[in-house]
């Protein structure tokens, strides 16, 4: 009978299908945890180099081999940025297209999560971490600045569109006041006084825009004709509000709209009311989405510039994910006036 060789006290013997050695052997050889060992045999940063090259030492005296397939399996990543998109908004739908692009050129893939009217924020963010979303990229999150930064410390979060205040995360929208006090700026070189402005609700970016409405009105010595209208980001939400301006007795001659959307169902009830755009009264929304370009509204709006927002929105969760950076950004694009077919010289008065 052959003799079997003599156990070492230091290398735990080990049979059968789980003879290989684990992890745990090697933290329990150096009396370090397995998660410290792990760092180390993975070459990632924090233990000392003492710490190292006792781990090294230790895994090389047992003949530790780390199973390579767990190893990749714990490592691997998903490189998905996840998109949180209202699926009501032509916009978003357009920034979700630049975003796929912008991803896709830097080996990156988007997981969307949908908003409803049945589906809010704080679901559409749990799926995309669900997904292992390694970044979350939201667009027009309306969740306060304290859930957003507590959010961004399990994943780098990039707000799109929306001014955040005091927040430490990545933010990339336009200047949305700037933008309106171009309409403005517009309308009044064309003659108008009387500029009635539809608003979007309580959220910052209504906030910011009618703000800009207001503070432009007043630039050219028409705050005695600032009329704000309550609306939200629908075309129903203007229907009613240019209806209520018909009946009021006191029609603006130029209607300034907290979107596009909103714009098109001004234009609507003024056509069905035999309202002539622009000839009897000017038209303008907000974000150069796909609808506003279409020759039956042909409407003069504001660019946030979509293009670049997505590419910029991208770059920010790479600087986060690949670089390391740390340090919060906001990126403000500057919004451009489009003019088109909606707006036109303010009416003589007889």
């Amino acid at each position: 009978m052959t003799d079997r060789p003599a156990r070492t006290a230091n290398r735990p013997a080990r049979t059968g299908p789980d003879s290989r050695l684990r992890l745990e052997d090697v933290a329990a050889r150096v009396g370090l945890s397995t998660a410290s060992v792990s760092l180390v045999l993975r070459g990632a940063p924090g233990p000392s180099e003492r710490t190292r090259q006792r781990v090294l030492k230790a895994a090389a005296e047992l003949g530790y081999q780390p199973d390579r397939n767990a190893s990749l399996l714990a490592r691997r990543r998903t490189r998905l940025l996840g998109v949180m998109v209202d699926i009501h908004s032509p916009f978003h739908a357009e920034l979700v297209e630049h975003l796929h692009t912008a991803a896709e050129a830097v080996g990156y893939d988007l997981a969307l999560s949908t908003q409803t009217r049945t589906r809010d924020e704080d679901t559409a963010v749990e799926t995309l971490l669900a997904f292992r979303s390694e970044a979350l990229i939201l667009l027009g999150p309306t969740a306060p600045a304290t859930t957003l930064t507590a959010l961004d410390r399990k994943a780098p979060v990039i707000a799109v569109g929306r001014r955040i205040a005091d927040a430490d995360l990545d933010v990339v929208r336009s200047a949305d006041d700037a933008g309106v006090g171009q309409i403005v700026d517009h309308l009044a070189g064309l003659g108008h006084r009387s500029i009635a402005y539809i608003g979007g609700g309580k959220g910052v970016i209504a906030t910011d825009r009618r703000r800009g409405y207001r503070a432009a009105m007043r630039r050219h010595g028409l705050g005695e004709h600032v009329r704000v209208l309550s609306g939200d980001h629908t075309e129903q939400a203007g229907e009613r509000a240019a209806r209520h301006l018909l009946d009021d007795g006191q029609p603006a001659t130029a209607v300034v709209a907290f979107n596009d959307q909103c714009a098109i169902g001004v234009l609507a009830a003024l056509s069905r009311a035999g309202v002539a755009v622009p000839d009897e009264v000017s038209v303008a929304g907000y974000d150069d989405d796909a609808l506003s370009r279409l020759s039956c509204f042909s409407l003069t709006t504001v660019s946030q510039g979509a293009e670049e927002q997505a590419r910029c929105a991208v770059a920010a969760a790479v600087e986060r994910l690949d670089e390391g950076r740390t340090t919060p950004r906001e990126v403000v694009l500057p919004p451009r006036l489009v003019v088109r077919g909606s707006t036109a010289q303010a009416p003589s008065t007889p």
